[in-house]
C-alpha cells in the first residue's frame, strides 16, 4: 500500500515543491505584473491551445489508420485527451497505457496495436521538437552563451532517433522461436508499417513539427499577454528544453521540471525572473487546465466505462496482461 501511495504522492510533493519555490522568490512583485497582464492575450492562449489538440488527434487518427484501426478525428482527439488526463495525476506516464484499453474497447485493437501507435507519436514527438530546438540554437548562440547542457538535452533524442529508426530497418531481419523476442518483433513491424514509409515520414514530421510551433505560439502569446520582450528564437529553445526535460517522468505531467526548464531559459535573455516565472507557470497551468477540459469531456464522449479505467490508472492497476497479446 505504501508503495503506492508513495509512487504519487513523492513526485506530486516534488512537482508541488518547485513551483511552490519558484514563486516564493517572486512574490513581492508577483501581484504587481499581474496586473499590468493583457488579458485578451490569455484567451488567445487557450484558443491556440485547442487548436494544437485538434492537430494531435489529427496525428494520431493517421497513426491509427496506419495500424488498420479505422477511427474518426473525435475519437482520436478524446483518447489523447484521456491518457494526458491521467499523466496528470499518475506518475511515469502511466496514464499513457489507458489509450491502449480504450483502443481495445473500442475497436477490439490488440494491446501491441495500441502499443505501437503510442511508440510512433512519442518518437516523433520527441525528434521534431529536438529538431525544432537544433535549428532555433544557431540563432540563440549568435546573441547569448547557453548551458552546455542544453546542447546536449537536443542532441541525445536527435542520436537516439536515428538509433530507432536504423533498428527498425534492421528489425526485419530477427529470428527466433522466443516469446518475447515474437512480440517484440510484431511490435517493430507495426511501428514500421504505420511510420516507415515516404507518406508516413512525410505526414507524421510535417504534422508534429506544426504542433510543436503551435505549443510555442501558446507561450508567444503569454508573452505578449506580459509584454515581455523575449525573442521569439528563446522562445522556440525554451519549449523545446521545457518538453525535453518534461519527457522524463519525474514529476506528474512534468509539473515543475517543465516551468524551472522555461524560467532558465528566458532568464538567458535578461528577462527578470518574476516575469519570466509567470509566463513559465501560466504557459503550463493554460495547457493542463485545457487538457483536464477536454478530459472531462472525453469521458462523457465515451461512456461511465472510461471513467473506471482512469480510476484504474489512479491506483496503478493497468492490465497485467501481456502487453503485446492480442
Amino acid at each position: 500500500m505504501w508503495k503506492k501511495v508513495s509512487a504519487v504522492v513523492i513526485p506530486t510533493l516534488i512537482a508541488v515543491g518547485i513551483v511552490a519555490y519558484m514563486l516564493y522568490r517572486v512574490w513581492d512583485e508577483l501581484l504587481l505584473t499581474l496586473e499590468h497582464a493583457v488579458i485578451p492575450f490569455l484567451f488567445a492562449a487557450v484558443g491556440i491551445c485547442v487548436v494544437a489538440w485538434i492537430l494531435r488527434g489529427y496525428r494520431y487518427r493517421f497513426i491509427l489508420h496506419g495500424l488498420d484501426v479505422r477511427k474518426s478525428l473525435w475519437f482520436s482527439t478524446a483518447c489523447i485527451f484521456i491518457s494526458q488526463t491521467a499523466n496528470l495525476i499518475v506518475p511515469a506516464r502511466l496514464g499513457d497505457f489507458v489509450r491502449m484499453l480504450i483502443l481495445k474497447h473500442e475497436d477490439d485493437a490488440t494491446y501491441s496495436q495500441g502499443f505501437s501507435s503510442l511508440v510512433v507519436e512519442r518518437v516523433f514527438d520527441i525528434l521534431m521538437i529536438a529538431i525544432l530546438g537544433a535549428v532555433a540554437l544557431p540563432f540563440v548562440l549568435a546573441v547569448l552563451d547557453v548551458p552546455d547542457w542544453f546542447i546536449t538535452v537536443i542532441i541525445v533524442p536527435l542520436a537516439a532517433g536515428a538509433v530507432f529508426f536504423a533498428v527498425l530497418l534492421w528489425s526485419g531481419r530477427m529470428e527466433s522461436g522466443n516469446r518475447i523476442v515474437v512480440a517484440v518483433q510484431r511490435m517493430l513491424d507495426e511501428v514500421k508499417r504505420a511510420s516507415l514509409n515516404p507518406r508516413a515520414l512525410g505526414v507524421l514530421s510535417g504534422s508534429s513539427l506544426l504542433i510543436w510551433l503551435v505549443d510555442v505560439l501558446v507561450c508567444y502569446a503569454v508573452v505578449l499577454m506580459f509584454q515581455a520582450p523575449v525573442p521569439f528564437g528563446i522562445i522556440v529553445l525554451a519549449i523545446v528544453i521545457g518538453n525535453l526535460v518534461k519527457a522524463v517522468p519525474i514529476t506528474p505531467g512534468g509539473v515543475g521540471t517543465y516551468e524551472l526548464a522555461l524560467a532558465l531559459t528566458f532568464g538567458l535573455a535578461g528577462t527578470p525572473a518574476v516575469t519570466a516565472t509567470l509566463i513559465a507557470v501560466i504557459d503550463h497551468l493554460i495547457k493542463n487546465l485545457v487538457t483536464l477540459v477536454g478530459g472531462v469531456g472525453s469521458i462523457y464522449y465515451f461512456g461511465d466505462w472510461s471513467m473506471s479505467l482512469l480510476k484504474r490508472a489512479f491506483n496503478r492497476e493497468i492490465e497485467k496482461e501481456d502487453t503485446f497479446g492480442g
